[in-house]
């Protein structure tokens, strides 16, 4: 444990951002996921309303630096393609 002032405060500050990182990490899984269940169950109208949460997710985790724009923009265009062919 650090002793100086403002190592214990960056200590606590990158925990707190390290908890906060971790949940939209989370919710941004989890949000891919539905989508890719939906669509291995072969129900194209939970998938297509997944798929807008999941877009928003990964966005969300792009802005905050938490994935790559371009990963982000891959995994949505992953999931787009997966829909399509569900429907074709």
């Amino acid at each position: 444990m650090p002793n100086i002032k403002s190592a214990i405060k960056r200590v606590k500050t990158s925990n707190e951002r390290n908890a906060q990182n971790s949940a939209v990490k989370s919710t941004m899984r989890t949000a891919v996921k539905k989508v890719e269940s939906a669509i291995v169950n072969n129900d194209a109208a939970a998938a297509k309303e997944s798929f807008t949460n999941a877009v928003s997710q990964l966005d969300k985790a792009a802005a905050k630096g938490l994935i790559h724009k371009n990963a982000a923009a891959r995994k949505q265009a992953r999931l787009a393609k997966k829909i399509n062919s569900l429907n074709a």
